[in-house]
């Protein structure tokens, strides 16, 4: 009796472990790490809209006009990322208030960074402006 039950134990587990092996992997929900990034506080629609908006080069009148209407903001890098704000509670809380006095500029901003599929998060712990950084300015 215990060696037919020593053999269904090894087969069950056999099968289980195959088919855990047969199924897909996949990578974990997100990436996360400290970080440190500097860009452009703007409106998200321009920069995947428009090839010449850059995290230098920007339209304040589109760029405001987007941002009163509710475009979600976004932080894009001179290296092209762009980078959702995101908040650390779940669910997600609106993270337009505190980056708002930062619209148009260049800003270093600090905090927890998620990355997933070619997206990035950042869930800014500190912002600063960092006004050594030349911008061009359309509509001034």
């Amino acid at each position: 009796m215990r060696g037919l039950l020593a053999v269904c134990f090894v087969v069950c587990n056999s099968v289980a472990t195959g088919a855990a092996q047969d199924s897909p992997k996949t990578e974990p929900p997100e990436k996360e790490s400290k970080a440190v990034i500097e860009g452009l506080v703007r409106d998200v629609a321009c920069p995947i809209q428009n090839p010449e908006a850059t995290a230098t080069h920007l339209s304040i009148k589109c760029l405001l006009a987007c941002a009163k209407n509710g475009s979600p903001l976004v932080i894009p890098s001179k290296d092209g990322e762009l980078y959702l704000l995101s908040s650390d509670k779940m669910p997600d809380i609106d993270q337009r208030r505190k980056p708002m006095q930062f619209l148009g500029k260049y800003v270093q901003a600090s905090g927890t960074v998620y990355e997933r599929k070619g997206m990035h998060a950042i869930v800014i712990s500190e912002i600063s402006e960092l006004k050594v950084v030349h911008l061009t300015v359309k509509d001034q």
